[in-house]
């Protein structure tokens, strides 16, 4: 098979942790069997929300990973605020009134003079090291993943340089997303024409969820809803430990990611309080386990609680370890953001607690894409967050089998839940660029008879 060279842009790579990085790893990682060798265009030591060195070991040897450095702004916030813990978990917050005027400052900034985000200093040094590769190694295409948007702002100065085909893969819609920041006329309108000409230049957007393409289109109706291309994310079967049949001590409902802002599990909690004074439960019969990042906000929530003695918090672990948390759960935890699109977004994390087999509680609106995707697969149970009631039910339902020791009141339906496999992910990527080089080669020949 000819192999072919794909520039990835991407800010979140080993030895970054997080969500973000995985799906971009998982596409270098594959994309080699489907004849494309990605070439890496990563920042060297970025502010990562998390870090997993352990990640650097799935990068395919041989593969070219370029590192350049980037001026981060993000050093000034924590002088002017005094927080030593990570960024986002205080950015993204349900409400500002709390915040000290040091805060308030900083997040005008970050809204005023940072477009399309504060990784902008990284055009700086990424184009030129993107032409660089592109001589080097006899690019054919490019691949961007986004957010931050910088790398899409990177990818189109390439793009516009070299006529390179481009894909933009979005992981999060762009501007008015609950992670952008509110900003005044100016810089919006600013962000505004950032992005409709990253949709208007590239040649595909690649998008994760369903949602971003429709707040693309709602956005600019003038795009063709045919440069559009859904790649959900998924799981990678390789990344999950043996399944081992010890039991657990207690009930054990498992969260895996960060909690914090709009990301709250209060309904949960409240439904405990109900099943305690049914006389169903203690606080002594079950584990609450939250692995990763919890912002002040939840942890305040869940100290509030008579079942705060049932929580287990454990600080951000690498990402295999994370996942031996979720297949040794009872029932895994997943709560959607609160905002005005909940019912399009559709967190990464779901996919990885699919690949687990285990039976998910998710607190999401009902007909949302997460319910959609969770009965499609026979995994889970939604449950609004205004309904403490149906949630103590369905904890009781679990809890019974659990105490029973029978078999889950779910059935998962494994031909659904393989379609989600990243290396199924990383064939369609392959094969969107193998038409991109083929329509280019086509033009060019015509281009060529014409002269």
């Amino acid at each position: 098979m000819e192999r072919r060279r794909v520039l990835v842009i991407a800010y979140y790579f080993p030895p970054s942790g997080g969500p973000g990085v995985q799906r971009v790893l998982k596409h270098v990682k594959y994309l080699p069997e489907f004849g494309w060798e990605p070439v890496v265009l990563t920042v060297r030591e970025g502010e990562f929300p998390a870090r997993d060195p352990s990640l650097l070991e799935e990068i395919p040897e041989g593969i070219h990973v370029e590192r350049t450095p980037i001026l981060e702004p993000y050093s000034l916030y924590r002088l002017l605020t005094r927080r030593k813990t990570p960024i986002d978990i205080h950015v993204l917050t349900t409400t500002s009134r709390h915040h000290s005027f040091a805060e308030r400052l900083a997040q005008w900034i970050r809204a005023t003079f940072f477009i399309p985000d504060a990784r902008i200093g990284w055009l700086l040094t990424a184009v030129p090291a993107g032409k660089r590769l592109i001589r080097r190694f006899g690019i054919s295409a490019l691949y961007s993943s986004s957010p931050p948007y910088t790398c899409s702002l990177i990818a189109r100065q390439l793009k516009r340089w070299s006529g390179l085909p481009w894909i933009a893969g979005f992981r999060d819609p762009w501007t008015g997303f609950l992670t952008t920041p509110r900003r005044w006329w100016l810089p919006a309108a600013i962000d505004r024409l950032l992005e409709h000409s990253v949709f208007a230049e590239a040649d595909l957007v690649e998008y994760a969820w369903e949602g971003i393409a429709e707040d693309a289109l709602r956005k600019y109706p003038e795009l063709p809803p045919t440069k559009f291309v859904y790649i959900p994310n998924g799981f990678d079967p390789a990344d999950y430990p043996n399944p081992t049949q010890q039991r657990n001590e207690r009930f054990t409902i498992t969260y895996s990611g960060s909690l914090y802002g709009r990301r709250n599990p209060a309904v949960l909690l409240q439904a405990l309080e109900i099943l305690a004074r049914q006389g169903v439960l203690s606080p002594t019969d079950i584990c609450l386990r939250i692995v990763g990042r919890c912002g002040e906000e939840v942890v305040e929530t869940l100290r509030r609680s008579p079942f705060f003695a049932s929580v287990e918090l454990i600080p951000y672990v690498p990402h295999r370890q994370s996942l031996q948390y979720v297949v040794s759960a009872d029932l895994l935890l997943l709560v959607v953001d609160e905002a005005e699109d909940s019912h399009a977004i559709v967190p990464g994390k779901v996919f990885e607690y699919l690949g687990s087999g285990k039976p998910i509680l998710a607190i999401a609106p009902h007909s949302s894409a997460v319910e959609r995707l969770l009965h499609e697969t026979g995994s889970g149970i939604v449950v609004d967050r205004t309904e403490p009631e149906q949630c103590a039910h369905i904890v009781e339902r679990f809890y019974r089998s659990w105490q029973t020791n029978t078999e889950p009141p779910l059935s998962p339906r494994w031909d659904c839940i393989r379609r989600y496999e990243r290396r199924t992910a990383a064939q369609q990527l392959a094969r969107l660029l193998d038409t991109l080089q083929a329509t280019q080669r086509f033009q060019h020949k015509n281009s060529k008879l014409r002269n």
